[in-house]
């Protein structure tokens, strides 16, 4: 019987080296790479692992900045058959080294700018040996330098298979507890969510600029490159996103797509040179991690034109788009499903809710995640049946669909904060701070922030006696949450928090206060 060839992330590169190989892949600064040079470059990672010992199905972290290095280890992985695990710069080293060893990963690559944060995680990770761990860009007697890792590597494609189902890669996403969840996708999830961002926006091509502004451990960094990568345009990588440096990127590439966050947007926009730059190669601008204020989306199609799309979807394989022609039509809008996926409304007993009533968002997809590595119940947690037998996944935010099937956000992703489009959720900080000798009880809100969109509070209720300031207690609790979640202030609260029946905290009530102001 004739067997179908397996769908894999990696084979886009052979494609695109076979038919463009001249052709710019990645740019990065003052470095490019055609996609010729970038599939030598990733089959010597490949080959390079495989020799060190990797198989088929390992884990291998990477703790790095944007860099033309950094891409490659990330493919090359994947063509080696590993699994890359991508780390957040804003992690601690103690979550960096939780991290590393909830997924068991055997390898461990890092830059120069991250080593002191490889380096304090490292006095907790005592199962990958010097030889696997490997030196971007410095010297380190502790670390493999990266050029003496691939010594003698074949160029050549490595003899490893690559199923639909083996896993790609596990992307840690903030979780309700004290230890993110590894979201595990594998090479026919990641396809399939690249054709079909592809295929909904209807304009990535082979002739395609695309600017990448966020981080590669960002799902928006994913589903960025990966669709220019299957249509075989060049990929202009920002190794950190300043909105100056957005703007001569665009001005000297002659960038014409790009994804962002509301914060980005609002700094490019704010840039006190906006106007000296020659933008007019832009043809599509997409935002994606939060949902865009409604003054903010006037003033971007006021600069750019009818060329917006925001988008809203979560890690774990859902998404829908807002096309520009509908962007000031439905303002508050996020838009429809994208090609091969499909949203539905539940209430709290799960019985689907009809357009205009507000309840639980669900989804369904083609590139659904595998699963929540090491966390059978957290993913169970997250199906529901319709009546055909499909399985959707809850996401936990609220929202309503229009007439026309649109979806609008209604609330958050239970007490989920969105900051700079990181999400942080409040219970990881509660924790932190009911460990202080001096709390009683505390409620963690999203509070407005003029550029981060919202930010942390924590309302905190004394024990008796308690002679801390909140200046005091916030710097205690700051020096023990990672950056991202760094309160804004501590303030004191001397009744209890409003509840309900249960007894649980109304956070909603709680918020009302401070966002009264704000649309």
């Amino acid at each position: 019987m004739f067997k179908r060839p397996s769908l894999n992330i990696v084979d886009c590169i052979l494609f695109n080296a076979k038919f463009r190989g001249n052709h710019t892949a990645f740019i990065c600064g003052e470095q490019r790479i055609s996609w010729k040079e970038f599939n030598r470059y990733t089959n010597r990672i490949a080959n390079a692992l495989v020799k060190s010992g990797l198989r088929k199905g390992e884990k291998v972290s990477l703790l790095c900045l944007n860099s033309i290095d950094a891409i490659a280890v990330l493919f090359g992985t994947m063509r080696a058959g590993g699994v890359i695990v991508p780390l957040s710069l804003l992690l601690t080293p103690q979550m960096v080294a939780s991290l590393t060893k909830d997924a068991g990963s055997r390898f461990f690559f890092a830059d120069s700018y991250l080593k002191p944060l490889a380096d304090f995680a490292f006095l907790e990770i005592d199962t990958i040996p010097k030889a696997n761990r490997v030196a971007m860009g410095f010297e380190d007697e502790r670390y493999t330098p990266l050029q003496a890792f691939m010594e003698d590597a074949s160029e050549e494609l490595p003899n490893v298979t690559l199923d639909d189902d083996d896993e790609a890669c596990i992307i840690y996403s903030s979780g309700t507890t004290g230890t993110p969840k590894g979201i595990i996708h594998t090479h026919l999830s990641r396809t399939m969510f690249a054709l079909s961002m592809t295929i909904s926006t209807g304009a990535i091509q082979a002739s395609t600029v695309m600017i990448a502004t966020t981080p590669l451990f960002a799902n928006t960094f994913w589903g960025t490159i990966m669709p220019t990568m299957f249509a075989g345009g060049a990929t202009v990588m920002m190794t950190m996103f300043t909105p100056g440096g957005f703007l001569e990127a665009v001005h000297k590439e002659r960038g014409n797509m790009a994804m962002m966050v509301p914060t980005q947007f609002q700094g490019v926009l704010d840039h006190p040179d906006l106007n000296k730059y020659d933008l007019s190669s832009l043809t599509l601008l997409a935002c994606a991690g939060a949902t865009l204020p409604v003054p903010l989306k006037k003033r971007i199609i006021d600069k750019f034109g009818k060329i917006l799309v925001e988008a809203y979807g979560i890690t774990e394989g859902i998404a829908t788009g807002i096309p520009p022609e509908y962007v000031l039509e439905k303002p508050t809008s996020v838009g429809i499903p994208v090609f091969g996926a499909d949203v539905k409304i539940i209430d709290d007993n799960g019985k689907e809710l009809m357009s205009g009533e507000v309840g639980e968002i669900i989804g369904y997809s083609h590139w659904f995640m595998k699963g929540y590595h090491n966390n059978p119940q957290a993913t169970a947690e997250m199906v529901w049946l319709d009546e055909c037998g499909r399985t959707f996944i809850r996401t936990g935010d609220m929202g309503r669909l229009d007439e026309d099937g649109f979806l609008y956000i209604v609330d958050r992703k239970r007490d989920m904060i969105v900051s700079g489009a990181l999400n942080v959720f409040a219970i990881d900080i509660e924790n932190v701070l009911r460990e202080h000798e001096e709390v009683k009880d505390v409620a963690v809100i999203a509070i407005p922030h003029e550029k981060w969109g919202e930010t942390p509070l924590a309302l905190v209720i004394r024990q008796p006696g308690a002679k801390r300031t909140a200046e005091e207690i916030m710097e205690w609790a700051n020096a023990r949450l990672a950056k991202y979640q760094r309160i804004r202030a501590v303030e004191f609260r001397e009744e209890d928090f409003p509840r309900n029946a249960l007894g649980k905290v109304l956070k909603r009530v709680l918020r009302e206060p401070y966002w009264k102001d704000h649309s």
